[in-house]
């Protein structure tokens, strides 16, 4: 199967893990959205969802799925986003579609994170792709010299020969070159560096379940 089919086959999957007469929250990128496409099927069965990105958020009013802002809802029973490394301990690397703190803060209102992912986003260590951080933009530069202390090599990510600018007004700085063996150490350290936002680890949110799309069909990880 193409890793399109794969990311269709996981977000129809997710939909066994959406709570009837509840809010769902939906994160962001083009598996997700296989997901959302999905849920729209069920659109009726649901109360509607919480979105971790106005890309999310176009995509789900289109569909007819109300979308809830994130301060009206408690809690959520599950949260539903992709992911771009996810090792096998569930923690992960997000943030390849920019959408990396509303991201993490719906995670944090939801009682589960399933995570929908093709086989190619499995890893023995995250690091392998390039960490997305989120950060003020008067503190870009110092941030990406504490990257280069580090051993990472850190560039702003570019939109149209601009720096991209976030839902949130905010930039993002893409790390090269790092190996993070320990994800929660590394999560709780580089979150309190002055100007950063948020760091794409996900392992203080980490997935409890992974549903991975492999030619052999879904493969559930539970951690």
């Amino acid at each position: 199967m193409t890793q399109d089919e794969l990311k269709a086959l996981v977000g129809q999957a997710a939909l066994k893990y959406v709570v009837p007469g509840e809010i769902v929250g939906v994160g962001t990128g083009s598996t997700v959205n296989k997901f959302i496409d999905a849920l729209a099927t069920m659109k009726d069965q649901i109360k509607g969802a919480v979105s971790s990105s106005e890309a999310s958020t176009v995509r789900l009013k289109a569909l007819g799925i109300p979308v809830f802002d994130s301060n009206e809802v408690e809690s959520l029973s599950v949260y539903i986003d992709g992911a771009d490394e996810i090792d096998h301990q569930g923690h992960m690397v997000k943030g390849g579609g920019a959408a990396l703190t509303r991201e993490k803060i719906v995670a944090a209102q939801s009682k589960q994170f399933v995570c929908i992912a093709d086989e190619s986003k499995l890893v023995d260590a995250l690091g392998a792709f390039p960490l997305p951080v989120e950060v003020i933009p008067m503190a870009t530069a110092r941030v990406m010299r504490q990257f280069a202390a580090m051993g990472g090599q850190a560039v702003v990510r570019q939109k149209d020969g601009q720096p991209l600018v976030t839902d949130n007004g905010q930039h993002i700085v893409d790390v090269k070159g790092l190996k993070i063996t320990d994800p929660v150490a590394f999560e709780t350290e580089v979150s309190q560096w002055p100007g950063v936002v948020t760091v794409g680890v996900f392992a203080l949110q980490k997935a409890q379940v992974c549903l991975l799309g492999t030619a052999a069909g879904v493969k559930t990880l539970s951690y």
